[in-house]
C-alpha cells in the first residue's frame, strides 16, 4: 500500500468470474486496480453532467409538467455513473505470461486478446489526470498487423504499467538479439 492506501505492485486480486474465459499457460486473470471503478465513476459524471442539464433546459423550454424530461433522464445517468462503472471494472482482467498478453474485457460483447510480445511494435503509458489523481495508468501495445492493431490494458497502477512495459521490453530486447 501506498501513502494514499491504494494497492501497489503486480498482486493485484483474481476476478474468479473472468476464469470462465480459460487461463493462459495456467495463469488465472487479474483485475486491474481497485481505484479504476471510481476513475470511471468521474469520466460518467464528467459526461453525465452536460446531458442532464440539457434535459434541465428542456425540461424549462417545453410546457409539460416538471420532471417528466429530466426525471427519468436523471435516473438513467444515475444508474450509468453508480453501477456500471462496477461491472465495467468486474469484467475486465489481464494475465501477464512469459511471451505474451491476454486482455478480455466486455459486459455484453465480451473481448478475449492475446498479444505475442513478438508483434509489438511498441508500447506506450498513458495518464490523463484522472488517471494520475487515482494513480492508474493505461498501457497501449501496438502490434504487427492491421486488424487490432492497438490493444489497451486501462485501470492498471501507475507502477504496474511501467512494469508490464519493461517486461515486454526485455522480452522484445531478448528476442530480437
Amino acid at each position: 500500500m501506498d501513502e494514499r492506501g491504494q494497492q501497489t505492485g503486480m498482486g493485484n486480486g483474481i476476478n474468479p468470474r473472468l476464469d470462465s474465459f480459460g487461463d493462459v499457460d495456467g495463469q488465472p486473470l487479474r483485475q486491474g486496480h481497485p481505484n479504476y471503478p471510481k476513475a470511471m465513476r468521474v469520466q460518467a459524471l464528467l459526461v453525465a453532467t452536460p446531458i442532464l442539464i440539457g434535459a434541465l433546459v428542456a425540461e424549462y423550454l417545453t410546457p409539460f409538467p416538471n420532471f417528466v424530461i429530466a426525471g427519468p433522464i436523471a435516473l438513467i445517468l444515475a444508474g450509468l455513473v453508480i453501477f456500471l462503472p462496477h461491472r465495467r471494472y468486474a469484467a475486465r482482467g489481464y494475465a501477464l505470461s512469459e511471451d505474451r498478453l491476454r486482455v478480455v474485457r466486455g459486459i455484453m460483447f465480451h473481448t478475449d486478446t492475446v498479444v505475442p510480445f513478438g508483434r509489438v511494435q511498441h508500447i506506450d503509458v498513458d495518464r490523463g489526470p484522472i488517471e494520475r489523481y487515482y494513480g492508474l495508468a493505461t498501457l497501449q501495445l501496438y502490434t504487427a498487423g492491421s486488424h487490432g492493431d492497438v490493444v489497451t490494458l486501462s485501470g492498471l497502477s501507475h507502477e504496474d504499467a511501467l512494469a508490464m512495459r519493461e517486461t515486454i521490453r526485455a522480452h522484445i530486447k531478448r528476442e530480437s538479439l
